[in-house]
Order: C-alpha cells, then structure tokens, then sequence
C-alpha cells in the first residue's frame, strides 16, 4: 500500500503527543463544518476529512431560500452563521443568500488553528475492536492514510462512516407497521404529480410500442416498505444579470427525448405558460435565484437515487454526472424545445448560469436528500414528528412537515386505462416543534461507543423528512461536536445530557460570548391584555403567538425583560404585512423611552417562514437597569405580537 507520505507523520505526531482528544468529522457537510469547530472548540484535535473539497454541503450548495419549519429550533452556532448571513446583508438575521457566501462563512469556520482539513480523501474502511473505531484508512485514488482518533463523527449525507464501522443501519422506507406510522411506505398522493390521463407509450395510444424507457407497471399498496430513497437533484443558481451571466447550452449528448413527458404534460396544461408552472423560482440577493423542483415533471431526476447511498466514489461520480447532464439538458429544453409553450421559451432565455457562483454552471454540490440511517437507541418517527413523545435526553428540536420528494415514476392503470405516476411524495404537517434525543445521534452501545452520527441520525424514513433541513442539521452538528471532546477517550453514551446542554445554553457560540435574551410570547412575564388571544400556529416564532381582536388598537402587550447590564440591540418578531400594518413599540430602559413605529408596508418578510426581527432600539443598560417593550397595534386589523429578543453589543 502506497501511503500518503506527507500528512500521515504529522498526523501520527499529533496523535501520539498531544493529551486532547482527537476527534475525526467525517463530511464537509454543513453539519461536518460546525461539528469540527464545535469539537476544536471544546478542546479537541480535529481531522476534518472533507472528500468533496468544499464546504457547507447544500447550504452552500445552492440552497440559500433556507427551508425551516420554525426559527426557534435554530440555535447556536447554527443560529450564528445566520446571523453572519444577516450581517453580510445589513440585517440580524438572512435566512436567504448567495451560495459564495455561505462557502466564505464556513471556509472561516474551518479555518480554526485546531482542525486540520484533509480534502479530497474517501473513506475505504474502519478498523474496529471490541465496539469502538481505532482508526479509518482514507484514500484520494492512489495513495493512502490511516489516522487514529478518540472518538468519529460521520457526517457524511450518505453514512458511509457509520457502515464502515458496522453499526446497525437501515435504507429506504419502512413498512407503516414497524413503527405503527401512517405515512412512511409507498404513497401515491397528489404532491408534485402527474395529472390522470398522461400516456405512458412510446406513441401515444399503441400499447404494442411499449412504454417510455425508464417506465414499468407500479404495484403501489399504501404504507408498503421498500428500499427506495427520495429523489435527488440540485438546487440551480440563475441570474438574469447579463453582466453576470453564462449562457445555458445543451450538454454533451443532449437528447429532447428523455423529456418526452414533460412536453405531455405541457400539452395536458395549455394554460402553463411560465417556468414557475415547472421549476420552484425562488428570488435571491443580486438577481439570483435558488430553482427547485416542481410538478410531476422537473429537476428531481426520479429514479437515479437509488444506488448512490452505498454506491463506490467511482460510481457516484458516474451518477452526479448522470443528474448533471439531465438538469442541463432540460434547462436547455425548456429556452429552445419547440414543444414547449413560446412564453416559457422567452422567459427561459433571460436567463443563465451565475458568473460568480460555482464557476458559471450547476452547484458541485448534488442534493443528497435521505441515504443510510442509523439504528440507534432511539429510532425517531412519526410519533415524534406529532409531538406525542417526550425523550429525557432531548438536545435539539426540528419543526418541518414531514417530507418526502418522489421515490419512483412508473405506470398504473386507472379505469382499465393506463397512465403515468409519480408516487412517494409526502408533504404532512406535524405538530410544531418537536425534540430530537441524544440516543438518536448514537449507536447502540453494543455496536459502537466512540460514533456520533449528526445526519444520518437514527429516524424512520418519514421522520427523517422532517428532521432533515439544514438548519437542523447544523445543530446537531454542534452537539456531537461539543458531545465528542466531552467523551474523550471514553464512551460517548456516557456524555452526560445535562452537562452539554447547561453548556450549550451558557455559550452557545462556544467563543465566551454573552447569550441572547429571549422572551416569547408564552413567557410567563409577558402580561396580555384582556381580548388577546394565544394561538397555535407555523406562522410564529415558537409554536404559539398572540392575536387581538380587530379593532382593539387599546390593548397593550407588555414584555417585562430581567435586569441586565450593558449595552444591547431590541428586536421584535414581526409577522407578515396584512396581520401587523401599523404596530408601535415602547422600549423603556431605566428612565429612557424609545418609541418605535413601524410601518410593515416597508418592512421586507421572505423566505419559507413569514416573519422577520425587526430592530425596535438600542437600550444603554452599563449602569444597570430594567427593561420592557410595549406592543400596540395601530391600526383596524387583527394584529400578531410575538416573540422579543435582546442581542448584546460587545463593546
């Protein structure tokens, strides 16, 4: 074996004469970023193995319209690096931003003087001995390394760390009876589908031609297990800046053909006439966007997900370039097939690959939606996606719908006659923000006592489509971070749950900074005047909010904040334009009163979640001092007061 002569002796140095613990981060995933510095931070000695030479994964990737269920369960470092975001846009927070940003912000994260990154090395095995790693051996095609750690944490999209290791692991779709679900298996539901009557034939009413290649007949019994994972594609960054803008071109051995159905399903809608009919077009920063899929027709490349979970890096590589040429090529179909309605040409055409991201063309970044899961203590499910558990070792929580892309295109017969479907798309909301526990980022004991798994935690396949945003990804990134160099050389099961959160929420930024204040609207110092009225909602901050009746523009929600010192920044979370028009701000800080109005018709609210932190003022507290914030609505409609933080400027 050929080894790789220069890393391999400073590695083994490190490994033999330093007394912290060594942790290796497996991934360059976002949630791999804020797990090495998480764990450098902590005092650990960090290998960050990053076989796709980049940063940040999809948050980096492409995905910059951020999905999120609910920004309460958005804490830490994960919260910070939108705050970073947010800074770079001249606001607290940016939930929506350009790929290079995003690259930038964890390239500084990884630069810590206490990680050292190893781009551009996959893993070939794990060298296990009575239930813990000893080391994995790493290869980049030709040569060779083999580093030794305390303690793993995979990170990888795929879990190919976790299978190395020989941990107990699962792939695809769990029958609805193993975990007495409702909504994992086979589902034929109307989410991004075809519509009934779509001709399956290579010509259109002959049977004998047979059908469409990559078509066949579905048996789809509903809640039936299977193997199959969610569709991938890329999130696709256009720009109609012409000063910033390549030109979309056919890829090699472009063929209109593969997108026969979709030019049936634009003749079943003639009245379909933008991209946004076919492509999720989201807006973002410098006339970019963030394009995903849509309809029963669009980026997903259903079908040729299948094999990447546990495929070589030789064969995926062959499959990234299989879902490259496809999203190419139906961008170029849809500016110049003649089928395709001339309107949808003509906005197509305005529009090109980014200059300044990803080198002019499609992210290097594939999304990888759901590969391997682990089987750990605690297998996430439908149950706690519904709030009807309550784990003692929480230490996170995740809020999206329980979410599921397609799985599988293929025929069925309706009426005796036959038509193409797509089926596994699930898109059920849940009960609010729900835990995840400890025991569902580790192994069983058993198996394993120095892995730590932040993405291809222990979930069902339902579950783990709510679990599985980035957001979320990023915090449990850290608490496997922080997780590790507790464990140090020891078992990490034992890491005490209540040390790591009293840690978590006393620096959760790991740099000594001070914590936030936050009151939310069911904070038992926020008095409510009579007529408000608490409702439960997707659209707060937090699982609740308050709402006033319309009119009533006479009561005032009062938010009686702890005695504080120092100087710090007032913010209010303000819900969309309709509900709050005209909504007035007190702040008092000792004998100061600021009064804030704020006119919503000016204030900018995008993004997946509807609410903003609008800034109310600054109180000077350095000589000590109380501090409350008043809500009156302004105006005829009903109004929404929500949550208030404190975020503390360091001098």
């Amino acid at each position: 074996m050929k080894l790789w002569r220069i890393l391999l002796p400073a590695v083994l140095a490190v490994a033999c004469h330093r007394p912290s613990p060594r942790v290796l981060v497996y991934g360059g995933t976002s949630a791999g970023v804020i797990a090495a510095y998480s764990a450098a931070q902590s005092g650990a000695d960090v290998f960050f193995v990053v076989p796709e030479g980049r940063f940040g994964g999809m948050t980096s990737g492409g995905l910059g319209y951020t999905d999120i269920g609910n920004k309460q369960v958005v804490k830490g470092l994960s919260k910070k690096f939108y705050r970073m975001t947010g800074a770079h846009y001249g606001q607290l927070e940016s939930w929506i931003f350009e790929p290079h940003v995003a690259e930038a912000i964890f390239q500084g994260f990884a630069a810590h003087p206490r990680i050292r990154v190893m781009p551009g090395l996959w893993l070939e095995s794990a060298d296990t001995l009575d239930g813990r790693i000893r080391s994995v051996t790493l290869s980049d095609g030709s040569a060779h390394s083999i580093v030794q750690a305390d303690q793993f944490i995979d990170a990888s999209y795929e879990g190919d760390l976790m299978a190395a290791a020989g941990v107990s692991w699962t792939l695809g779709r769990e029958d609805n009876s193993r975990y007495g679900e409702t909504w994992n298996g086979a589902q034929l539901l109307q989410g991004h589908q075809f519509p009934d009557g779509i001709d399956p034939y290579r010509i259109e009413g002959k049977p004998s031609s047979g059908f469409l290649p990559g078509l066949s007949v579905m048996d789809v019994t509903p809640g039936k297990g299977d193997s199959l994972v969610q569709a991938y594609n890329f999130r696709i960054c256009l720009t109609d800046s012409l000063e910033n803008q390549v030109p979309i071109t056919a890829p090699a051995g472009y063929d209109p053909d593969r997108y026969e159905l979709l030019r049936r399903l634009m003749r079943a809608r003639p009245d379909r006439l933008s991209p946004r009919d076919y492509l999720i077009w989201s807006r973002m920063p410098r006339r970019k966007t963030d394009i995903n899929n849509f309809g029963g027709f669009s980026t997903d490349v259903i079908g040729l997900s299948q094999a990447w979970p546990t495929a070589s890096p030789a064969a995926r590589k062959g499959l990234f370039r299989q879902h490259k040429e496809y999203t190419e090529g139906l961008l170029y179909f849809l500016g110049h097939d003649p089928a395709v309605p001339e309107p949808i040409r003509r906005e197509m055409l305005r529009w090109g690959y980014a200059k300044d991201e990803f080198g002019g063309g499609l992210s290097p970044q594939l999304y990888v939606r759901e590969g391997r899961r682990l089987v750990g203590e605690w297998v996430c499910t439908q149950a706690d996606c519904e709030g009807r558990t309550d784990p003692e070792d929480a230490v996170a929580m995740a809020a999206y719908t329980m979410d599921s892309h397609n799985c599988r295109r293929g025929v069925i017969y309706k009426d005796g006659r036959a038509m193409v479907k797509n089926e596994g798309n699930v898109e059920i909301p849940g009960g609010g923000p729900y835990p995840i526990p400890y025991r569902a980022l580790t192994p069983k004991r058993s198996e394993c006592t120095n892995l730590l798994v932040p993405v291809c935690l222990s979930a069902s396949h339902i579950a783990f489509g709510s679990i599985r945003m980035e957001p979320v990804f990023m915090v449990l990134g850290q608490v496997c971070g922080m997780a590790a160099a507790m464990a140090g050389s020891g078992a990490v099961q034992d890491v005490s749950v209540p040390d790591l959160l009293e840690r978590f929420e006393r620096d959760p930024y790991l740099d000594g900074s001070t914590p936030d204040v936050l009151m939310d609207d069911d904070s038992p110092q926020v008095e409510v005047p009579a007529g408000w009225m608490r409702e439960r909602g997707s659209t707060g901050y937090g699982p609740t909010f308050l709402r006033s009746e319309p009119g009533d523009t006479t009561g005032t929600v009062l938010y009686r904040l702890p005695a504080l010192r120092g100087t710090w920044a007032v913010y209010a979370y303000q819900q969309n334009i309709w509900a709050n028009p005209y909504p007035v701000y007190t702040l008092e800080a000792g004998k100061a009163r600021t009064v804030t109005p704020v006119d919503m018709q000016s204030v900018a609210i995008g993004g997946q979640t509807s609410g903003e932190w609008i800034p109310v003022g600054t109180a000077d507290l350095r000589r000590g001092g109380t501090l409350s914030v008043r809500y009156r609505a302004a105006g005829d409609l009903p109004c929404k007061a929500d949550a208030v933080v404190l975020v503390k400027q360091e001098p």
